[in-house]
């Protein structure tokens, strides 16, 4: 039997890059899959199709992050599809990278409601579904962890905001048997971090691999936490960085 047969999951952001690469990885391992997205349509259509192609279950639901009743719609579309909810994977997130002195109120309210708010509401939503067994998972940042890098203010400062959020979570929610654990990538692949170019040479250099990540191994990660093997692990931060924070 699939690890993950029966269990309905719901993943933000999952149109594409890693939030895409964990739809599939959970649909693969015997979920059915809910993904959200904010404006590519076609890109989550194209998700839904490689899971339904790959004999899953799967729907894509138009709601940004940053609006919270959306996100709170999503998850409510996800139980009323599936009728259950037993993984949620708080993928959805955004960066603007630049110095800290030009950044501006709007581009830091942006990744805050995204990154923080965005991930606050959605859990709470999908926390009067879950029972026994459920699992809460971030998607949060190495950065969150250490900044090696300027030009990440913002997001760092929320990326550690997740990573204080899921420990103190996991101490409010272990009673019930739910787990709350937050998977940390270091430089990864993507349309929004691509391993080429300048920005991604001192990201390079800054790991003890000596390359970026690749999707796949983050939704592997992800694939482990979401399962019955790791039901003795919560309140973590697994870092998975290829040694940049080592």
């Amino acid at each position: 039997m699939s690890k993950l047969a029966k269990k309905v999951a719901l993943v933000t952001g999952g149109s594409r890059g890693i939030g895409a690469a964990i739809a599939k990885r959970l649909a693969a391992d015997g979920a059915s899959v809910a993904i959200t997205y904010a404006k590519d349509a076609s890109a989550a259509s194209a998700v839904v199709r490689a899971i339904e192609l790959g004999g899953g279950k799967a729907i894509a639901i138009q709601a940004d992050a940053a609006n919270v009743e959306a996100v709170k719609g999503a998850v409510e579309k996800a139980v009323s599809t599936f009728g259950r909810l037993d993984v949620l994977v708080n993928n959805a997130g955004t960066a603007i990278p630049k110095p800290f002195e030009e950044a501006t109120q709007e581009e830091m309210d942006r990744v805050i409601d995204i990154n923080v708010r965005g991930v606050f509401a959605t859990t709470q939503a999908a926390l009067k579904h879950m029972k026994e067994g459920g699992r809460i998972i971030m998607v949060g940042s190495a950065v969150g962890e250490r900044a090696v890098a300027p030009g990440l203010v913002p997001y760092a400062a929320t990326k550690g905001a997740v990573k204080m959020f899921t420990q103190a979570l996991s101490r409010e929610v272990g009673s019930r048997g739910i787990t709350v654990n937050n998977v940390q990538p270091g430089p990864i692949d993507t349309d929004l971090n691509p391993a080429s170019g300048d920005w991604a040479i001192p990201q390079k250099a800054a790991t003890a691999l000596d390359r970026y990540g690749r999707v796949e191994e983050i939704a592997a990660m992800v694939a482990f936490v979401a399962g019955a093997e790791s039901s003795y692990i919560t309140g973590a931060n697994l870092t998975v960085d290829g040694g940049m924070n080592a």
